[in-house]
């Protein structure tokens, strides 16, 4: 399965660390973020990389070059940062399948082999692993509110008041029909094209869509706390949490 990832952002929120570098570059426990994420892929069957380059996106395509231990990368341009639906966009000449997408600025260990089981057992139109997190960081992500059943009756993004503490990951698996969605989306509030948007539009349409509960744990590297959070969670370290008590972590396994 062809996989992309989207690592054209600027990373602003984690200056100092992004001022000579995108932030998919910024290293964690050694190495690259974006290697980190290549190695999840490839562990997980990944026979292609489609990977939508734009800040400083030579420092990326010099570093790796057409492949990464052996499977081949192709590179797609955005030339604006207007959402992840506009970044998908981006990679839709080069996609001719159902595809994996991973945010490049996520460290994952976690069940992510279970998402695209789903994916090919089930034929749904898109599997998404869920996390849980703390109603107070809700609105920092795409947010899911659920029925009485638990299935997934809307998707939003980054809302002000989070109707759920669920919250969607940055891995993913789609068909194709994610491209008719990502069309269709209109710009949000803040001027982006989002990709809960897309989703949404799914699951308005009928689609498919099918969850799958994060086992294990991610961080998402927004802020440069954020990469000192990962490599403790790396290294087998306690990380404290929001109330300064230690949450042990699962390690690097």
């Amino acid at each position: 399965m062809q996989a992309v990832v989207l690592a054209a952002g600027k990373g602003t929120r984690l200056q100092p660390l992004t001022d000579d570098k995108p932030k998919v570059l910024v290293e964690v426990d050694g190495k690259p973020i974006i290697e980190d994420v290549f190695d999840n892929l490839l562990e997980i069957g990944a026979s292609e990389f489609i990977v939508v380059v734009g800040y400083q996106k030579e420092q990326i395509i010099e570093r790796y070059g057409d492949a990464y231990e052996g499977v081949p990368i192709t590179y797609a341009h955005q030339r604006e940062q207007l959402g992840l639906a506009h970044a998908i966009l981006q990679a839709e000449p080069h996609v001719d399948g159902d595809f994996m997408l991973m945010l490049g600025d996520n460290v994952f260990r976690a069940n992510l082999a279970d998402v695209v089981n789903r994916q090919q057992e089930d034929r749904a139109d898109a599997a998404f692993l869920v996390e849980e997190v703390p109603y107070e960081e809700a609105s920092r992500y795409g947010v899911l509110d659920t029925n009485e059943y638990g299935e997934i009756v809307e998707v939003m993004e980054k809302p002000d008041d989070p109707p759920s503490n669920l919250v969607m990951t940055g891995f993913y698996t789609f068909t194709p029909a994610i491209f008719h969605a990502c069309h269709l989306v209109q710009p949000s509030d803040r001027g982006e094209y989002e990709l809960p948007d897309a989703i949404d539009l799914l699951i308005q349409s009928g689609r498919t869509i099918d969850a799958i509960r994060m086992d294990g744990w991610r961080v998402d590297v927004g802020y440069p706390e954020d990469r000192d959070k990962a490599e403790a969670r790396l290294s087998g370290d306690s990380v404290p949490d929001e109330n300064g008590n230690d949450d042990e972590s699962d390690g690097g396994e």
